[in-house]
């Protein structure tokens, strides 16, 4: 598709809607963050970037865009990983940051309104000091809570909680033709029709603007208590995991870890980790109202892993563990990125009980692609987070390489009932996979519900489908 060049006409507008401060052209003037996404694999500036701080500002910009064909991207933090926020067609970034107020919160509802830029962190204190709780928890928490709705984002407490398409109850919206839409709203059960703010979680900005969202808290469990438990090897620690699950108390949290990630954030943060001799780990949290009922919960699930073979049971019920542990699990991503000089990411989900299969078959594949691959991913619900490290693989090579090795991952994903992404997205990077997931039926139908919300095909175009 053919797309409008910005022209001096166009710029004139968009200073008239956001002013001089707000407007920055053409390379000099865009700081280099806006061209790429976290991963940095893909790179392309927007020809124009504007900072919106209202959804009047945003209205305005959409509907002149559609009228004159000029492609608009929405961004947040830029802290996607598959390109979903690079503007590959040019045209116009809209960043949403600004947008960034809390604007209610109700108690007797037990939902908090918010604006498209607040970041995942102000939320969790906020509620917080509220005595509430909003549980999605992505690893990213300067992440904006725009972008966890368009990635449909669900982190490590999802196996307990669910994601945030579970969280969310109203959103506001601006289509690209630039009209205002409420979508959903306060209410707890909602049978009235196609549920349209569903489509738009998850959509990664494709069919609609967010620009204000209602979300859903629940009362703050008052405790926390986390399990390390070393196992001899990998099967081991990931055929304990549906036992768990079994017994009726399920965790909060349970994730998985290899021994080499585990030093590598030992390194990366010049910490050491509570235990790093075994060479796999589960990592469960419980939560609740009282330390008796969190240790009933983990009393039965130690017993359960003992007699699944597990070396031990470490637990970690004071802050100062507990935050050792987890910021060592949180810098897992940063330190594998640091130890190489670029990588990409097969963040697939597959059914739990063959999460140790797919994990043995990515790193039996280091040696049969001559590449080096490191993972660790959500034990609870089958998402692994796999990435393929370039090191000093020229740029051809590297994309060789990497071609080659998705190639064969997700081929093993499909083979064993698996999806593409389990919390990422598709954006640009991963187009090519979810074709062959999807097949030819799958593609038209998400093609068509483009189509529907955007038939000049202008917002955030080139990503999903």
């Amino acid at each position: 598709m053919t797309y409008k060049k910005i022209d001096e006409k166009d710029i004139a507008f968009l200073l008239s809607v956001c002013g001089e401060n707000r407007v920055f052209v053409g390379e000099k003037e865009i700081n280099e963050d806006f061209s790429h996404d976290e991963l940095a694999g893909i790179h392309k500036y927007p020809e124009i970037l504007v900072e919106v701080e209202s959804t009047e500002e945003v209205s305005k910009i959409m509907k002149y865009a559609y009228e004159n064909n000029i492609p608009v991207t929405p961004r947040g933090q830029g802290t996607g990983l598959v390109g979903a926020a690079v503007a590959i067609h040019g045209g116009i970034m809209i960043n949403l940051s600004k947008m960034n107020k809390i604007l209610e919160i109700d108690e007797e509802n037990l939902t908090l309104t918010v604006e498209p830029g607040v970041l995942l962190m102000e939320i969790s204190k906020f509620v917080e000091e509220h005595d509430l709780f909003y549980p999605p928890d992505p690893g990213e928490k300067s992440a904006t809570i725009a972008g966890n709705i368009n990635t449909n984002a669900g982190g490590m407490r999802a196996v307990k909680y669910g994601v945030t398409r579970d969280y969310v109850r109203g959103l506001e919206v601006v289509l690209p033709n630039g009209e205002i839409m409420e979508l959903g709203g306060k209410v707890v059960k909602n049978s009235s029709g196609y549920s349209l703010k569903d489509l738009i979680i998850g959509s990664e900005g494709t069919l609609a603007i967010v620009t204000k969202a209602i979300l859903k808290l629940i009362p703050l469990p008052k405790k926390a208590i986390s399990l390390l438990i070393p196992f001899p090897n990998l099967e081991m620690a990931i055929e304990t995991v549906p036992k768990i699950i079994k017994s009726k108390v399920i965790p909060t949290a349970i994730e998985y870890m290899v021994r080499d990630v585990i030093l590598a954030s030992e390194e990366f943060l010049g910490k050491k980790f509570p235990d790093s001799s075994a060479d796999a780990y589960l990592l469960l949290t419980f939560d609740g109202n009282s330390v008796e009922e969190i240790e009933k919960a983990y009393e039965n699930v130690a017993h359960i892993c003992l007699q699944s073979g597990a070396l031990d049971v470490l637990i970690s019920n004071t802050q100062e563990r507990q935050e050792s542990i987890w910021k060592a699990r949180g810098a897992f991503l940063e330190a594998i990125k640091a130890s190489t000089t670029e990588m990409d990411e097969c963040d697939v989900v597959v059914p739990r009980n063959k999460i140790a299969e797919f994990v043995k078959f990515s790193d039996e594949l280091q040696k049969r692609c001559n590449v080096r691959i490191k993972g660790f991913g959500h034990a609870g619900d089958g998402n692994l987070h796999i990435y393929i490290l370039r090191d000093d693989l020229d740029q051809e090579a590297w994309e060789k390489k990497l071609e080659e090795v998705f190639e064969i991952m997700y081929e093993k994903s499909r083979e064993l009932g698996g999806k593409v992404s389990g919390e990422h997205g598709i954006g640009y990077a991963k187009k090519p996979y979810l074709q062959e997931a999807e097949g030819s039926l799958g593609m038209n139908l998400f093609k068509n519900i483009k189509l529907a919300f955007d038939p000049k095909n202008i917002l955030n175009p080139g990503k999903v489908c």
